[in-house]
């Protein structure tokens, strides 16, 4: 990586892009996660010697072992304005500013409102499936809300696996480079109804006040059933105050979904927060056929909800609504002045929340957020669980596991002189390994994903090899 990417890295939350944990539309108002033991069926032993769950269920952790470290004490200014001078690359960011997490297992919260892929498999018309697609694709952005923290770098060779029995889903990552960084994801549903994989690797732009990830690489979601694939790419991220002031996120872009199959199209709309904010966190689109007939519109909020309509339904409730506003006079000066110089962007207020157009459906809800949220990093209950280690899991997980990282366990439990210590010493024994093949002009060698095309839209990406699952993890490098 070279120094100003790892600029970039240091000052914001990103090193790319990616909600709460509903796992049937029929459990949508619990609160907690379970897991299930999934030694039996899928290659995972015995979790540990902890005591028996009532039915075989494990609940998970629903705290962190220690709170959130205040960041009040320092800015990313009083760092930089001492690194004047400076090669970029010689500038360490305090881990105050990073959030318990690899980035490998930030995107594996994708999966957290995987229950609306098991409803897009199981709708028999195309366009209840891409609605629940659309929702699936909005749904993975909504965890980002309020964390500012940044999640630490994968190292080359890092991965992460999830099995949750109880959601109908196991996933595995890998960092397979690290200058560019890609991080690539592979999930498939236990019960073969679906695929979902991809590659992440975002393009960061500094803007003074703010730092923008405009998201490269394709995501693909496959409904073996239906025998359809669908694409698409996340909206831009951009994190504002990284200098001064309150960090705050916002979504922006067009976001548009393929189905492969039958050539049906949604597009989204996340727009930016505008002068007022008045349209801070909305989302609006469309899905469309082949022959580019609107059939179907959709509205929301990333933050919260999304809602779908008949589009004449909807196209008479915006008429009111403009005839409305026509009436209404305001004054050019209403809100608040933009912001120059130095000064931070003003955080916008949230409006209240999505008016709901009558005769619309539901698509999908943002889980609510444990009470206890804001002392962990703004986690929501799915994440919390991410980085859990049951007893005796370390014998089963490949030793490449983000869960066996030194320096985010320090963290997790609010050692961050610990923390600091190991993540420079595996900073430089990467830097070291980089080094040794250099010599040997050695080339590095991916263990679970290999390079590829995208086999529906052509594009360069990376693919799942297989084999994780058999857990043969002898030939895995030593990363930690």
């Amino acid at each position: 990586m070279n120094g100003e990417e790892e600029f970039f890295d240091a000052v914001t939350g990103f090193d790319s892009d990616n909600s709460s944990g509903e796992f049937s539309e029929a459990n949508q108002r619990l609160t907690g996660v379970i897991h299930v033991d999934t030694s039996k069926s899928n290659g995972i032993g015995k979790a540990g010697d902890g005591p028996a769950q009532e039915n075989g269920i494990q609940k998970h952790r629903t705290s962190l072992p220690a709170p959130m470290f205040t960041r009040s004490d320092f800015s990313v200014w009083s760092i930089l304005k001492k690194c004047i001078g400076l090669e970029l690359s010689k500038i360490t960011m305090p881990i105050a500013f990073n959030e318990p997490l690899s980035f490998l297992q930030r995107i594996t919260e994708y999966m957290e409102h995987v229950y609306l892929i098991h409803r897009a498999s199981r709708q028999p018309q195309s366009l209840e499936r891409m609605q629940s697609v659309a929702a699936f694709a909005v749904s993975a952005v909504a965890s980002q809300w309020e964390r500012t923290g940044k999640p630490f770098n994968p190292l080359l060779g890092e991965t992460y696996e999830l099995i949750r029995e109880d959601l109908g889903f196991r996933f595995i990552s890998e960092q397979v480079s690290h200058h560019p960084p890609i991080s690539a994801f592979y999930s498939e549903g236990l019960h073969q109804d679906f695929l979902f994989h991809g590659s992440i690797y975002p393009k960061l732009k500094f803007w003074g006040k703010s730092v923008e990830a405009e998201p490269r690489g394709t995501i693909t979601l496959e409904l073996l059933k239906h025998k359809e694939a669908y694409t698409w790419t996340n909206p831009t991220c951009c994190v504002h105050n990284v200098i001064i002031g309150k960090l705050w996120i916002e979504q922006y872009g067009t976001v548009e979904i393929l189905n492969h199959r039958t050539g049906d199209k949604c597009v989204l709309h996340f727009k930016p927060c505008g002068l007022f904010g008045k349209e801070l966190h909305k989302v609006e689109g469309y899905i469309q056929d082949k022959s580019k007939k609107k059939l179907f519109m959709i509205y929301g909020k990333w933050t919260e909800c999304l809602w779908g309509v008949d589009p004449v339904a909807y196209e008479s409730f915006r008429k009111q609504e403009r005839r409305g506003d026509s009436l209404r006079k305001t004054k050019p000066d209403d809100g608040p002045e933009k912001a120059d110089g130095d000064v931070a962007d003003t955080v916008p207020e949230s409006q209240e929340t999505v008016q709901v157009i009558p005769g619309s459906k539901l698509l999908w809800r943002v889980n609510t957020r444990p009470p206890n949220s804001a002392q962990m990093y703004n986690f929501t209950s799915f994440t919390v669980s991410l980085n859990e280690l049951e007893t005796g899991m370390e014998k089963i997980l490949a030793p490449t596991d983000c869960r066996l990282r030194p320096d985010i366990r320090g963290m997790e439990n609010g050692n961050m002189d610990l923390a600091s210590q190991e993540k420079e010493r595996l900073e430089e024994k990467q830097r070291e390994a980089r080094r040794e093949r250099a010599r040997e002009e050695a080339e590095w060698q991916t263990r679970w994903f290999h390079r590829g095309s995208n086999p529906y839209t052509g594009t360069p990406d990376w693919l799942y090899t297989g084999g994780y699952f058999e857990r043969d993890f002898s030939g895995c490098p030593d990363i930690y």
